[in-house]
């Protein structure tokens, strides 16, 4: 008898170990399908029950978010009045891990009375959809990974997947940038960070604790006091940024037993810190501060020319500025 997490690990295995498997069974009929949704310049439809339906909601919505217009048709709903949704020739993608589910099944002559291309996702290339679709996608025949071997979650994780994988391959095939996605993003953080740059969010130097390379540490403590953005700028005489001193610079400094009153700024600023420009995106500033192995939350901002400090970028700005 399995212990709850070795059920757990057991299952994340087989799922991983089925994900792999299905990157090999992306063949002709992949690109075909791309090719097909590519070319049309109407929407897809998507269409399913039960959780087929419900991770043909989210293909929908992904496909929509990367320049693919796209929209979820709930397989019973559409004999009692939502077919008004399809226009003739819309490509139709069925869901069906089965590919006989009876609402989907009925579907079939209804769309052809449409024009539509069918595509099937099954797990079955045998059954009623697989072998009477235009297009057929094959997420395989694996069992399910829960402990009964019946709950859709391989099946379900497999048909998400390779919903993703026809969005990434339709955004390559479009040239979809991140520009074109902070279109369509304009009121989330992704978006705006995309679109918002570092110069239009960060905290101008006037309100930055600053001081000289010769100040003592009591002195740095003060100015970052009165201006807690959890660090201090270290400039010479014309603004240019020598170091950087944070919070955690000072918490280690005094962990060494260091003098607060003998030790100077420069004695524990960070020289040459890792820093970022007016001109950058929040997106980019938000990676150089995240995408590394010990994460910083300030951003001294320089100007690019002349290296002189204009001010500090926290991740907090960047969050902030995603939720205006």
């Amino acid at each position: 008898m399995k212990t709850p997490i070795e059920s757990a690990k057991a299952l994340l295995a087989a799922e991983a170990a089925a994900l792999g498997e299905l990157a090999t069974r992306l063949d002709g009929s992949f690109t075909k399908v791309v090719d097909l949704i590519a070319a049309h310049s109407g929407k897809v439809i998507l269409c399913g029950v039960g959780k087929s339906g419900l991770i043909a909601q989210k293909i929908a919505a992904t496909l929509c978010s990367t320049g693919t217009p796209a929209i979820f048709l709930h397989a019973a709903d559409a004999v009692h009045g939502d077919l008004g949704i399809l226009q003739p020739g819309d490509p139709v993608i069925l869901i069906s891990r089965s590919g006989a589910t009876a609402e989907a099944v009925r579907l079939l002559p209804v769309f052809r009375g449409f024009q539509s291309p069918i595509i099937a996702i099954v797990g079955n290339t045998q059954s009623a959809l697989g072998t009477q679709a235009d297009y057929v996608l094959d997420i395989g025949a694996r069992p399910e990974a829960d402990p009964l071997g019946l709950v859709p979650t391989t099946s379900a994780l497999l048909t998400l997947a390779l919903g993703d994988a026809l969005a990434a391959a339709l955004m390559t095939k479009r040239g979809f940038s991140s520009n074109d996605f902070a279109r369509f993003h304009p009121a989330g953080q992704l978006g705006r960070n995309l679109t918002l740059t570092v110069g239009e969010v960060f905290q101008p130097l006037e309100r930055c604790a600053k001081v000289t390379s010769a100040a003592n540490l009591r002195e740095t403590v003060i100015a970052m006091t009165s201006h807690p953005h959890g660090a201090a700028c270290v400039l010479d005489d014309a603004g240019v940024l020598l170091g950087l001193i944070t919070d955690g610079d000072l918490r280690r400094a005094l962990s060494r037993g260091i003098d607060l009153n003998k030790a100077t700024a420069s004695d524990v600023m960070t020289r040459k810190p890792v820093q970022t420009h007016p001109a950058v995106s929040l997106a980019e500033a938000a990676r150089i501060m995240e995408d590394r192995p010990s994460q910083i939350s300030v951003l001294p901002v320089v100007d690019a020319s002349s290296g002189r400090c204009l001010g500090l970028l926290r991740i907090h700005d960047i969050y902030q500025a995603g939720l205006v």
